[in-house]
């Protein structure tokens, strides 16, 4: 294979979905080429990245290849194997970020719930779980429901089930099927999150954004989030308490609870660009792949201002079986003011796979979320591929 020498620098991504296709699209502007390592051949990546190395997410050599190949090495995706990074990175020099010990601390979701509680940062309370009898003694403490979690390999609400009573505890146990970890149930005013990003030697975060889940799936954000400026406030404090936690520079999506007494939770942390924060694209001075870019490298950040309110729907296969992808109704998006859409190049659409997402913009910062967020509901209802 030749070899493309190339004036700026290369940065390999282990990944090669949606959101290693958007870091390709934003580094190209900044003369930085991306790499991929990925195990779909054609992946949706690979048509805007230089090159795709097809490769399992655990595939030292595959790996090692792109690490050579590479100025610094980073993921798009949990499943990266965080002792062949570790390795890749001791023996090539290649820098990995966010630090491979990072994944390590987040693959757990135990382990991260109590390195975050040992920190200070604000938790649920949770516990974890050898049998159902567990369950059954936090349901005692905290009241039912509760929510219990795999610890490892849920991604989008996969590995979450609530607990409603102690009669559902062995069906629940059994439905996760592995280790598993037991939080109390948060009774909270929305789900807001803060794409935070951790430079060289200062840390950014971008305005605090709501999001709505269904079947705990993110559906829709809008920014700003429709929370205090207390709420707002008290969210970035805790988002930059979890970057102290955090090893490695990049982008942190730090998903969070309002609750009903106006605190802040912290709910899960993702070590990569975020769903939530996809609206950046078109709503920030600079997006959080742009960010995620220039941290990786160790150049400076950009801005992380909103350039004006924002909503965003994800675009959800609305299928009940497997079939070819098919995008309709583009024109609807294209002849809305400040509507765009963003398609990830999936050719199988599975039930309920995230295939694009439309973001609609305002036209000044005084434009009403509401009204943005209707706007995006009904182009998704007009754009998403169902039966």
């Amino acid at each position: 294979m030749t070899t493309l020498e190339t004036p700026g620098p290369t940065v390999g991504v282990v990944g090669g979905g949606q959101l290693g296709r958007m870091l390709a699209e934003a580094a190209s502007p900044l003369g930085v080429d991306l790499i991929v390592l990925d195990p779909t051949p054609d992946c949706p990546a690979a048509t805007v990245a230089r090159d795709q190395i097809v490769a399992d997410f655990d595939d030292e050599d595959g790996i090692r290849e792109l690490a050579d190949r590479s100025d610094v090495l980073t993921f798009e995706i949990e499943l990266a194997d965080q002792t062949v990074l570790e390795r890749v990175e001791a023996e090539t020099g290649t820098p990995v970020h966010p630090k491979p010990a990072t994944l390590e601390t987040i693959h757990d979701k135990l382990v991260q719930k109590r390195e975050l509680a040992d920190a200070g940062v604000p938790v649920p309370p949770f516990r974890g779980v050898e049998n159902a009898d567990d369950i059954r003694d936090a349901i005692d403490d905290y009241g039912a429901p509760v929510m219990l979690k795999a610890r490892t390999g849920g991604y989008d609400g996969r590995g979450n089930v609530p607990v409603e009573s102690k009669d559902d505890a062995d069906a629940a146990l059994e439905s996760v099927a592995g280790p598993a970890m037991v939080e109390s149930f948060v009774e909270f005013e929305r789900e807001v999150s803060v794409i935070a990003v951790n430079g060289v030697d200062d840390v950014a975060t971008f305005p605090l954004g709501e999001n709505v889940h269904v079947d705990e799936i993110l559906r829709e954000t809008v920014v700003p989030a429709r929370s205090s400026e207390a709420v707002e406030r008290r969210a970035l404090a805790v988002a930059e308490d979890v970057l102290s936690v955090m090893d490695g520079r990049g982008v942190y999506g730090i998903e969070l609870f309002e609750t009903t007494d106006g605190d802040v939770l912290l709910n899960e942390i993702a070590p990569r660009p975020h769903n939530s924060g996809h609206w950046t694209i078109e709503g920030a001075q600079s997006s959080q792949f742009e960010q995620h870019v220039r941290a990786v490298l160790g150049w400076p950040l950009g801005s992380t201002e909103l350039r004006s309110p924002t909503a965003l729907a994800n675009l959800l296969a609305d299928v009940e079986e497997s079939r070819d992808a098919q995008l309709r109704n583009v024109d609807r998006v294209l002849e809305t003011p400040g509507a765009h859409l963003h398609w990830y190049g999936k050719r199988e659409a599975r039930p309920g796979r995230k295939m694009g997402h439309v973001t609609v913009s305002g036209r000044d910062e005084n434009t009403a979320v509401d009204e943005l967020l209707e706007t995006a509901r009904d182009l998704e209802d007009v754009v998403t591929f169902r039966d």
